[in-house]
């Protein structure tokens, strides 16, 4: 399902029939595939702030890496900006790197844990071609992050998971993109530093006149945040609405089945 809202103009990124299939085991003479998604289609504004939700297993994964350039459609073209995105080396993609950054699921384990934090933020500085003083960006992005002064000389294997969460954001924010896509930002983190992180997304995204792709199983993370939501489920975007609509009257069933899986604290009486 492709919204008509956002076929008016032409998109920041447009996914177009983009299709995932995966070999399964088979006799010698014949393979057989299984289909993930087909023919799947998304348009996506440069300063949106939008949510991909959806349970484990249901594509989005797969899908976020065609979008990233990290894995190429079986069929299907990505876009950014009217231009066809393909994976490939540093070099053919440098500018849509430097447009498009990437905040991982699990920054304490995608961080070099014998880096230091000055080193792993200046990394795509160094190799996407920042004209400008490294160190001064550096420090002024840590800053943006609240990340202390005193943190660039340690390394990565010592910092908490919040920490290692805003280094991340960090790293992603270096360069000065135009885009953020962040993929679980909060798995594994506790509620009070879920909710840290959301704000410091929503406040960055909103500094820097960013754009925001928030891809999570929790739908309640994207509340706040994200002004657009899809709900991606069977391999089809089954939702893609404004996320306040969605959130007050969901379409799908699989959309409903998410809200209610929201935890609610139970009242208790006392005495």
């Amino acid at each position: 399902m492709e919204s008509s809202l956002h076929l008016v103009t032409a998109p920041f990124l447009h996914l177009h029939k983009v299709s995932r299939h995966f070999a399964l085991p088979g006799s010698f003479w014949r393979r057989q595939h299984t289909t993930l998604f087909e023919g799947l289609s998304l348009r996506i504004a440069g300063h949106e702030t939008l949510g991909l939700v959806g349970a484990s297993g249901c594509g989005k994964s797969s899908l976020l890496k065609i979008l990233l350039a990290l894995e190429a459609p079986d069929n299907g073209e990505v876009y950014c900006t009217g231009e066809k995105i393909r994976p490939g080396s540093l070099r053919s993609l440098r500018e849509y790197r430097q447009r498009v950054q990437y905040i991982p699921q699990d920054p304490a384990g995608s961080l070099p844990p014998a880096q230091t934090i000055g080193q792993i933020i200046a990394e795509p500085l160094k190799h996407l071609g920042f004209e400008g003083d490294i160190r001064l960006r550096v420090s002024d992005v840590m800053a943006q992050v609240s990340l202390s002064d005193t943190l660039p000389s340690r390394t990565a294997g010592e910092l908490s998971g919040g920490q290692a969460q805003r280094v991340a954001i960090a790293r992603a924010l270096a360069i000065r993109p135009q885009f953020l896509v962040a993929d679980e930002p909060v798995s594994g983190l506790d509620l009070p530093l879920r909710a840290q992180v959301k704000q410091l997304l929503q406040q960055v995204t909103q500094q820097n006149g960013m754009g925001l792709l928030m891809v999570t199983h929790d739908i309640s993370m994207v509340a706040g945040l994200c002004d657009r939501l899809l709900v991606m489920h069977g391999g089809e975007i089954v939702e893609d609405r404004a996320t306040q609509d969605v959130l007050r009257s969901p379409d799908h069933t699989h959309t409903r089945q998410l809200l209610q899986a929201i935890p609610h604290l139970p009242l208790t009486v006392n005495g």
